[in-house]
């Protein structure tokens, strides 16, 4: 018998894990960019402050695009943290909705299992992207 826990067991536990790492903002972006840049690189655009004189590139924003929403998370500079989704259809921004960070984490979870339900590439990816 398998003791590894299902895919939507796995989701709600990276969801857990997600809603109580959030206090180190930058850590949290950080991670958050290297797991979907990594598992759905086709679904993620990271956004990072360039500066001439510092050698660190820290993720200003995340936007990972599933189906016509885009949720997008980050900040200005030492800023609080920004969660947002948006309503996009063919290109085109219908509606932007500022979020609790805790709800844009359970958004998240619900849209990666959706996602992994639909699609068995999308699957394979998430199960690796939940076991980092």
């Amino acid at each position: 018998m398998d003791n590894e826990p299902s895919l939507p067991m796995r989701v709600e536990m990276f969801a857990a894990s997600m809603r109580a790492s959030y206090t180190d903002v930058g850590a949290f972006l950080e991670a958050l960019a290297v797991k979907f840049e990594g598992a759905l690189p086709t679904h993620t655009k990271v956004s990072r402050h360039n500066s001439l004189f510092s050698r660190e590139h820290p993720v200003k924003e995340i936007v990972v695009m599933f189906g016509d929403y885009h949720y997008r998370i980050g900040r200005e500079r030492q800023g609080p943290l920004i969660a947002q989704r948006s309503h996009v259809v063919h290109g085109i921004v219908l509606g932007t909705e500022q979020l609790p960070v805790e709800r844009w984490i359970e958004e998240m979870a619900e849209a990666l299992a959706q996602l992994a339900t639909e699609n068995s590439l999308a699957y394979a990816a998430l199960s690796r992207f939940l076991l980092q």
